[in-house]
């Protein structure tokens, strides 16, 4: 439990992550994502329960888990003006590194982040991407065992999104255990081998992302209609034809609804063109993760909660 005055930031959420893996905290801004990791990685108190990383309690054995713990947050924490070989040796050495370990380390680690080329020059030049690598590459200097990113390609284009994927990807395969908050439902699909749903401070939801998507149903009609004038028509008949909850995304044309048998979903479309209401475009498929957060909360992923927990936490 954390508090901030009268937000409750982190409401009696209980975790379980088995090493070797990425587990996932997916949530909109201001859900407790961060300030959950905080707790986690001993840069915050919490006000009551307990938790522990890696056998050690956050509290009572801070020491232990930031030995064992790097933390990657949402912006990062090299030096504009050094280039990434000097920001790599400089926070080896002040890991404890000598002098001769800490440039052989940044070297080792500069190639498969495929910045060798860029090494020499100051990472005010970096792209947003190269910025996010060496980042990740700093909190790889001591090998922990356990990798906290906190939204680690927030602003990234999709390019670079990609690339950092690719990294995580390596991480684990490399032995450590990844805890990876975000707001991107792609994202935690691609990478997390479990994830946790937290929505104002509490887990509504966890498991493997198709235990999730099989939550709400074993399949997904998705509707788009000419424009958002006539979804209001479109989400009575469904609603009358499928009988079940119609889902409203942000997009102001689509919407959708959870469905047991493929064969009513062409009934529901044949009562739309009756109706007069104009489809351009409907798939029938597995739910998707913002189906999944939609059904459970009733809004987006995208949309901030009510918790401001960036706006309390400096």
């Amino acid at each position: 439990m954390k508090a901030f005055g009268e937000v409750q930031a982190v409401d009696g959420i209980d975790l379980a992550v088995n090493r070797g893996m990425v587990y996932g905290i997916l949530g909109p801004n201001g859900a407790g994502k961060t300030t959950t990791i905080h707790i986690l990685s001993t840069l915050l108190r919490p006000d009551s329960g307990h938790a522990s990383v890696l056998g050690h309690d956050v509290v009572r054995e801070a020491d232990a888990v930031r030995a064992k713990v790097s933390l990657t947050g949402q912006f990062a924490s090299v030096d504009e003006d050094l280039t990434g070989q000097e920001n790599l040796t400089l926070l080896a050495r002040l890991m404890g590194y000598t002098w001769k370990r800490a440039r052989s380390r940044a070297t080792e680690l500069l190639g498969p982040f495929g910045l060798d080329e860029a090494a020499g020059r100051q990472v005010k030049t970096y792209s947003g991407g190269m910025r996010r690598r060496l980042d990740i590459a700093v909190s790889l200097i001591a090998s922990p065992e356990l990798m906290i990113l906190d939204e680690p390609t927030t602003g990234l284009d999709p390019h670079s999104r990609n690339e950092v994927w690719e990294i995580i990807r390596a991480v684990v395969e490399g032995g450590s255990t990844v805890l990876l908050t975000t707001q991107y439902l792609e994202e935690a699909d691609q990478l997390a081998g479990r994830i946790a749903v937290i929505d104002r401070g509490k887990v509504i939801a966890e498991g493997t992302p198709g235990d999730l998507k099989a939550s709400v149903g074993p399949g997904t009609l998705r509707v788009r209609v000419h424009s958002a004038s006539d979804r209001p028509a479109a989400k009575l008949v469904l609603t009358r034809v499928l009988d079940v909850p119609i889902r409203l995304h942000s997009d102001p044309a689509l919407l959708s609804a959870p469905i047991f048998d493929p064969a009513i979903a062409a009934h529901a479309l044949g009562e739309l063109a009756s109706e007069g209401v104009l489809v351009t475009d409907f798939t029938v498929g597995q739910s998707s993760l913002d189906e999944v957060f939609l059904a459970l909360t009733g809004h987006s992923a995208s949309e901030n909660t009510d918790v401001r927990e960036g706006e309390k936490v400096a």
